[in-house]
């Protein structure tokens, strides 16, 4: 057995460490986290020093148990996880496990940390390694817990004012309001009218295109011609003026140089692949990871990029010199720029990384990897390696020129202008150019004009005025809504894709044509928090926490310091809207007129089921209407006449050849047909407000033959038959489901027979609210954690860098509120959700949100 051994996050990453360090040593991988929070309230307690109280993943227990059998038989344990936060979380976590089993004694523990997984990182960090970095650690916890104490008191909160299965967090709630201020802001936005006098000038043979600058001696400016009439005037009086015939007044000829952008961080890495590939923020950290972690491509796996979670835009000194050998072989001296760049971080805490997104070795260029491996991997290993390679190559150099054309004689006061440039040098531009969100039209000065000189005559031709509107705002993409959540300061770079993806499993956003748009629930749940916790959710108070947390991770201020100030504040808060803010206030209904038969009023209003339309209120003698809103209707832009429509539900279609009353309507699973006691669903592109009886028919017909098929034999006693179900054929009697024997034919079965087997089969659980599957659920989940409880009891830290404590204490009541069990239930549910979504890697995801 090996002496030494060291821990990873990832099996990938495991395999290719294990290649360069030798026999001396075993890797091993950790698969993420190894703690986390109990998922119950209580696990952070306020009320005695925000104690937190962690158990074992229960998933990750058997790579621990792997961890410790290995650890036995090994002298040191090196603790390699990723160079951040919450690497240094999962050390430490890991650590204080094997501590408490009494398995590090007699052992030495090292901290080692790398940014690229090549042989001479790896070997370099082993022989150079650090203690634990509580100041790390602290960061994280308290990152962790705030986020514990908001969604364990702010989602309830969503439950009973909106509706269940909502989520409300500390960074996704911020970023929910930004879309959403920018939907309001697209929907408030009247556009202006104005119009361009542009043109076309002609010299030796070459035509160039003019704008107008100067109109009477005055400037033009935007909303100089704001109607056809003005426009149409200009037009008549330049022709008129010019007779065909510009002069060339002045000519401005400049060198202008370009820079190239620095190298990506995350952030960046995110907006570029959104703008260039197409790629969301997940995928794009997904293939990062892979990058990182290690690829094969001929000589067994390598990794190809640095540590990508990295707010820094510098690189390594060995870096630039080989990046500058490599542009020096590629494109020349004279591609190279004149001195080594140097590019300055921003950020003051640069997200625990050294160093840029780069290639770990620029001379393997992206040619040399096509066709080994991954086809989207290939693509943003194409984009980081030019990206890098830009950022030391010579500013790009253009000849810029303006020229100005007289209309008239000299002190006309019309005046038009021709921009050009050339690229004289092309430099870094021949290997990348960074992208832009929402380019305008044509750059103006991409012409090349032909050479005039002062006093020149220029042909005028195909003046006109052009009619424009004033646009709104642009819808976010994930590389604008990156780039201000950025800016903001809102969240870091690492948990920017886990922020977009809840947003989108929420169904608080939808996309359409690669934009945001935020759905009914997102303006309802963002117009809750902005109404009755601003403070929260302002962009300022969630950058300020985040450089308190940054703050903490530089050993500046104790961990407890930004929980002590939100606690309080942010906890009497809840309490009093729970008790003071109705659920109808929320539901932000809206009136939308009188109901003309009824005169009832029909308004809009958010439900537990979604959106929908009511005639009447509670207070009515007869019971209000209601009917859902169909697929794509919004809250915000319903009208009366649409909601009419709604109310035709449920249509009475006519009968069936046996007299039973044939209705359409629309139930809580979607649109059916009812006929008599039965009912059949209806399926795209059936539409319930349009469909006509005998398409009616034809469904109930094909429901019918179904359900004979269906089923096998039917005795007429006590409920008992033999049915052929999705898994094959099975007897029921509505209370038990029995499974036929292989050998039997159900055809041949007898009633003695069936009972009998069904005597032996289990009672199927009772429908419950959430159904027969959400009860057998509900009993599964209870039987596993009853078992898991009595497996690993769960632990408490008093204090992120405190010692772990038995969870016998006291239960902890962190301002107790109701309904505790539902919301551990929900918690659990949700991060059940969250978690499935497993990395290529296998490694569980990382909680950087």
């Amino acid at each position: 057995m090996a002496e030494n051994l060291v821990i990873v996050e990832s099996p990938a990453k495991a395999k290719t460490i294990k290649k360069y360090l030798g026999k001396d040593f075993e890797v091993l991988a950790s698969y993420g986290h190894v703690r986390d929070l109990v998922p119950k309230e209580g696990a952070v307690d306020p009320e005695h020093d925000f104690r937190m109280q962690y158990r074992i993943i229960e998933r990750n227990e058997k790579h621990v148990e792997a961890i410790s059998k290995s650890l036995k038989k090994a002298s040191s344990l090196y603790l390699a996880t990723d160079p951040d936060r919450e690497g240094e979380a999962i050390s430490w976590h890991l650590h204080e496990l094997l501590k408490e089993r009494g398995e590090l004694k007699g052992k030495t523990v090292h901290r080692v940390a790398f940014y690229e997984i090549t042989k001479n990182a790896i070997q370099a960090a082993v022989k150079e390694p650090r203690d634990l970095s509580m100041d790390l650690v602290n960061a994280q916890q308290a990152r962790r817990a705030l986020d514990y104490l908001v969604g364990f008191n702010l989602s309830p909160l969503l439950w009973k004012k909106v509706r269940q299965g909502l989520s409300a967090g500390r960074v996704q709630s911020p970023a929910l309001r930004m879309i959403c201020e920018r939907d309001e802001a697209i929907d408030a936005f009247v556009p202006q009218e104005y119009w361009t006098i542009d043109a076309q000038g002609e010299h030796s043979e070459v035509t160039f295109p003019l704008k107008l600058i100067e109109y009477a001696g005055k400037k033009v400016e935007q909303f100089s011609f704001t109607n056809e009439g003005s426009a149409r005037e200009v037009e008549t009086t330049l022709n008129k003026v010019a007779d065909g015939k510009l002069t060339v007044d002045t000519i401005d000829r400049k060198q202008r140089k370009r820079n190239p952008a620095p190298p990506f961080t995350t952030s960046t890495l995110q907006q570029e692949a959104a703008r260039k590939l197409r790629f969301s923020a997940q995928r794009t950290m997904r293939l990062a990871q892979q990058l990182y972690e290690g690829v094969d491509f001929g000589e067994g796996a390598v990794g190809l990029i640095t540590y990508m979670r990295t707010d820094s835009v510098s690189l390594a000194n060995e870096a630039v010199t080989e990046i500058r050998a490599t542009i020096e072989r590629l494109y020349g001296k004279e591609g190279l720029a004149e001195a080594p760049r140097a590019y300055k971080t921003k950020s003051k805490n640069a997200q625990e990384a050294h160093e840029a997104v780069r290639p770990t070795s620029a001379s393997i260029t992206p040619q040399e990897l096509e066709g080994k491996i991954d086809a989207d991997q290939l693509k943003l290993y194409a984009l980081i390696w030019k990206r890098a390679i830009a950022c030391q190559m010579a500013h790009a150099v253009f000849d810029t020129v303006a020229v100005d054309l007289i209309a008239g004689t000299r002190g006309s006061g019309h005046m038009l202008r021709a921009n050009g440039s050339t690229l004289v040098k092309p430099g870094f531009i021949a290997v990348y150019q960074e992208g832009r969100d929402d380019a305008g039209g044509d750059d103006e000065n991409d012409h090349v004009l032909p050479a005039m000189q002062e006093g020149d005559l220029v042909k005028l031709i195909g003046l006109h005025g052009e009619q424009h509107f004033t646009e709104p705002p642009p819808r976010f993409s994930e590389a604008s809504l990156v780039k201000a959540l950025e800016e903001y300061g809102i969240g870091r770079p690492s948990t920017y894709a886990s922020i977009i993806s809840t947003l989108r499993d929420r169904e608080y956003v939808n996309i359409d044509a690669r934009r945001f748009t935020a759905t009914d629930i997102g303006k309802i749940v963002n117009r809750f928090l902005t109404k009755y916790f601003t403070k929260y959710v302002e962009y300022s108070f969630t950058a300020d926490m985040e450089d308190e947390l940054d703050a903490v991770s530089r050993g500046e201020e104790p961990w407890s310091t930004p929980l002590e100030k939100f606690w309080k504040p942010f906890i009497d808060q809840v309490e009093q809207i729970e008790k003071s803010v109705s659920r109808e206030e929320v539901a932000m209904s809206r009136e939308l007129g009188i109901h003309p038969e009824s005169g009832r009023p029909v308004s809009v209003r958010m439900g537990r089921f979604g959106p929908f339309v009511q005639a009447g209120t509670k207070d009515d003698v007869e019971k209000p209407k209601f009917a859902g809103l169909r697929p794509g209707q919004k809250m915000d832009t319903i009208t009366l006449a649409d909601a009419l429509v709604l109310f035709q539900l449920p249509r009475k279609l006519g009968e069936t050849a046996d007299g039973e009353p044939i209705t359409v309507a629309i139930g809580q699973f979607g649109p059916y047909v009812k006929y008599g006691a039965k009912y059949v669903s209806l399926k795209e592109p059936d539409d319930p407000y349009a469909v006509t009886l005998a398409r009616a028919l034809e469904v109930i017909e094909a429901k019918k033959i179904a359900d004979a098929n269906r089923i096998i034999q039917d005795f007429g006693v006590d409920n008992i038959q033999v049915l052929n179900g999705r898994y094959g054929p099975y007897i029921t009697d509505k209370e038990r489901n029995a499974r036929i024997p292989k050998e039997r034919d159900p055809k041949t079965l007898t009633l003695e027979e069936c009972r009998a087997l069904l005597a032996a089969a289990p009672v199927r659980p009772a429908r419950g609210r959430f159904g027969r599957r959400g009860a057998a659920a509900k009993s599964a989940k209870t039987a596993k954690s009853a078992k898991s409880a009595k497996a690993a009891p769960a632990k408490t830290a008093a204090a992120p860098a405190a010692e772990v404590v038995a969870a016998a204490v006291p239960k902890a009541k962190a301002k107790a509120r109701p309904k505790a069990k539902a919301k551990a239930k929900a918690k659990a549910k949700a991060k059940g959700k969250t978690t499935a979504a497993k990395s290529a890697s296998g490694a569980t995801p990382r909680k950087d949100a």
